[in-house]
């Protein structure tokens, strides 16, 4: 790791301008100490966008926003190092995200069209629905519609609004998250943490090996006997679940209301969110992160 860092910053040196206050070697202990935080960010993006895009091409970039930030950043103007070098890796990666972005209007439609009648169907029907009943739900064929997975898979499709970085007001000191807002952020990555835990055993696997362990689709589905599609659909269903069971105890009022409280989906998805309270309390979510909100070692 040690070599990984030296090289980086050696490769930079053409390129970085702005003036050393540093010296070399603490440069170099600042991002050491936080390449961790360069992965925490690559894998919050990862979760948003399709699984064609590349983890090393995310995490170069990062690295690169993460030297050029211990470059530039200065002790004295009492911005947090933290919170300096958060706002120059998330611009990173979504400028790298921009330069892969070659979706139409018409793929991004069709994507959300297709996304939204799959959720109301598996509403409805209480499990994902099929290829053919997908397909008839949209008005269109099954080859049509493999085509258009084909092309939303190979497009970023990104919403740049629920990406607001880099802007002149994130470098401003006081927006540095106080204690009750720190606080509030730990409660909300440790209730996550609950929420997976509480899944159901497949999707759970599906989660905890595609999010956390950062495994791909292919290995995943060797390992549980089903194809790579079915993975997808399963990771989409556990997306759902946790997001509902989120809101449920974190912001109510975006719980969804089931049209039928006594259906069987209605009541397994009441059980869930029974679970995870269940399995909760205020001393196990926060001993899941440390006091700057990053998720320790282990907690998983």
């Amino acid at each position: 790791m040690t070599s990984t860092v030296t090289t980086a910053v050696a490769d930079l040196d053409a390129d970085i301008a702005e003036a050393t206050v540093l010296s070399a070697r603490e440069q170099e202990e600042l991002i050491r100490q936080h390449m961790p935080l360069v992965g925490h960010l690559v894998r919050d993006m990862l979760s948003r966008i399709p699984n064609h895009i590349h983890r090393d091409d995310l995490t170069s970039a990062g690295l690169h926003a993460l030297v050029t930030a211990a470059r530039g950043w200065d002790p004295e103007r009492g911005i947090p190092f933290h919170r300096f070098a958060t706002t120059r890796i998330r611009g990173a990666i979504l400028d790298e995200l921009r330069s892969l972005d070659w979706a139409t209007r018409s793929v991004r439609t069709k994507a959300r069209a297709t996304d939204t009648t799959r959720q109301h169907l598996t509403s409805t029907l209480g499990r994902t629905p099929t290829a053919e009943e997908l397909a008839q739900a949209l008005g269109t064929t099954t080859t049509d519609l493999h085509q258009t997975d084909t092309d939303v898979q190979r497009a970023t499709v990104l919403s740049l609004q629920g990406f607001t970085t880099s802007t002149a007001d994130d470098l401003v000191t006081e927006r540095t998250p106080g204690p009750e807002d720190m606080l509030l952020r730990r409660e909300q990555i440790g209730y996550l943490h609950h929420a997976i835990a509480a899944l159901p055993e497949r999707l759970r696997v599906v989660v905890t090996e595609y999010f956390l362990n950062e495994r791909p689709m292919a290995d995943i589905a060797d390992d549980l006997g089903v194809t790579e599609s079915r993975i997808s659909q399963l990771r989409a269903e556990a997306l759902s679940l946790l997001k509902d069971g989120m809101n449920t105890h974190l912001d109510p009022d975006l719980a969804p209301v089931p049209d039928n409280p006594e259906s069987i989906v209605a009541r397994r998805r009441a059980s869930y969110y029974s679970n995870i309270a269940g399995n909760t309390s205020v001393q196990s979510r926060l001993s899941l992160t440390n006091v700057n909100g990053l998720t320790l070692t282990g907690a998983r």
